[in-house]
């Protein structure tokens, strides 16, 4: 069978999966050679009909033709969408057999370090698998005949988004605010943006809401371009159609409508322009954390800005952060770092119980929430620095600003910690670092660059952000050799 210069069609056995959550099967080419092919939305035990396209890094992709036998693990999937839409990979999985394959993927990734002294723990479930999701983004598209799209990026789709009718990742008003934009656009003459020519208008629509305290965020981005700028009656339109879709329904709860204009220009950091159009100037939403000393929960109230970063999925992150406080064993004579603090979620829960916590955040929005957020709280031992990690840890040893940490607790963005983070934090040296990850393949590498240097891997905690999804959030507790 030559695949050399045409695409052609196999039938594969599903074995296992890939890092990306596809399913992975084998197949004998003609010069009896066994290659590897990785079929999206296929599930180990399933027999596929699939068409091999393109080979990277020794696996051939390929897109799922026909199930020939389906596994004893396949459900039918609950969304209309599943199998165009990129979002979700495994909602035809039932949600236990989703749970055990994330399980393998940390024992996987963490291999030969899970030694009998490292505490591997339970993944801890989602008490609620569907509708969990505080915020998504949806993207705006226009393909060559005129068609306008508002939705999600489509599987394999190269950029091509697909026009979103449903989602059951999220509240439903979600959708409804999607459908209210998409009709404000269809009497519009606004173009898409289109990356590649930097020509159109609109880039995309967030919409977020506070889980425990009902409050509602729609955000939308356009282009910087001054050729493509929304006019005056362009934003009364947009802001009266999204009134009109979810004020009726629940008018006690509060809605905030913004603009963000994307500025790019060649050359130079891309800048983001924020513009307040209607309701409050944040959304709230509360977390109840279990705090030991006190043995019970305490709830505490965040405020959160358009381009701040809070944890996608409320309730789930309640026992993310309790088990984090868990991990570190934070005392009342402890001080405290916390790097990446975001909103200052972590850090505010960490205040309840050490003497002083230090927050480190890059983006300032995001830094400004967290001040906020203590206040509101009635923190007083909490400082938030604004800066990038490597430069602010610099900054506080070289002036002696504030004692050196008991514990480090660091939540970094999915590429992880920067080498020179590592380094810092190895100068710091602290007894105890808690490693909160979205991206545990990116956090077992920074975590071996501990190993190498005096500290030993305690304690590994899974814990499931996102069903549906391969994704999964996971705690590290590393310890100095004493």
């Amino acid at each position: 069978m030559s695949i050399r210069n045409k695409q052609c069609q196999v039938e594969v056995d599903i074995v296992n999966f890939s890092k990306k959550g596809n399913g992975i099967g084998y197949f004998l080419r003609q010069d009896e050679q066994t290659w590897p092919v990785e079929v999206s939305f296929a599930v180990p035990g399933d027999r596929v009909k699939t068409t091999l396209s393109r080979k990277r890094s020794g696996i051939y992709r390929s897109r799922l033709d026909e199930i020939m036998a389906p596994s004893p693990d396949r459900i039918a999937p609950k969304c209309s969408h599943f199998g165009v839409c990129g979002g979700c990979r495994w909602q035809q999985m039932p949600y236990s057999k989703q749970l055990k394959e994330k399980e393998l993927l940390i024992q996987h990734q963490f291999g030969h370090l899970l030694t009998d002294s490292v505490d591997l723990y339970q993944i801890v479930p989602c008490d609620t698998p569907w509708n969990y999701r505080n915020k998504m983004e949806f993207s705006f598209s226009t393909d060559l005949e005129g068609n306008k799209y508002l939705g999600l990026m489509m599987d394999q789709g190269r950029g091509k988004v697909m026009d979103l009718q449903e989602c059951h990742l999220t509240n439903p008003w979600f959708i409804e605010t999607v459908s209210a934009v998409r009709d404000w656009w269809e009497e519009s003459e606004l173009e898409a943006y289109h990356s590649y020519k930097d020509l159109g208008s609109l880039r995309t629509l967030t919409v977020r809401e506070g889980i425990r305290t009902g409050d509602r965020m729609v955000n939308l981005t356009v282009s910087g371009n001054p050729d493509f700028a929304l006019k005056k009656h362009h934003l009364e339109g947009f802001v009266a159609f999204v009134r009109d879709a979810i004020e009726p329904v629940d008018p006690d709860k509060r809605l905030s409508i913004f603009l963000t204009i994307q500025q790019i220009k060649k050359g130079y950091p891309t800048q983001f322009y924020e513009m307040h159009l209607y309701g409050a100037d944040t959304i709230r939403e509360e977390l109840h954390i279990q705090m030991l000393t006190e043995g019970g929960l305490e709830p505490l109230l965040f405020h959160i800005s358009p381009a701040a970063f809070f944890q996608p999925n409320t309730l789930q992150a309640e026992k993310l952060y309790s088990l984090a406080l868990e991990l570190a064993q934070i005392s009342k004579e402890q001080v405290v770092y916390d790097l990446y603090c975001g909103t200052g979620t972590l850090g505010i829960c960490a205040a309840k119980r050490a003497k002083q916590v230090v927050g480190v955040e890059l983006s300032p929005e995001s830094a400004h929430d967290a001040r906020h957020n203590a206040k509101e709280n009635r923190i007083e031992n909490l400082t938030i620095l604004t800066g990038a990690v490597r430069r602010v840890l610099e900054e506080i040893k070289e002036k002696e600003l504030f004692p050196d940490p008991d514990v480090v607790m660091v939540d970094p963005p999915r590429a992880g910690l920067d080498p020179h983070a590592i380094k810092h934090l190895l100068e710091l040296g602290p007894p105890k670092i808690v490693y909160v990850s979205c991206n545990p393949a990116t956090q077992v590498e920074n975590v071996k660059e501990f190993l190498k240097d005096g500290y030993v891997l305690k304690a590994v905690q899974p814990v499931d952000q996102f069903p549906q999804t391969v994704h999964i959030e996971n705690i590290v507790l590393l310890a100095k050799k004493s």
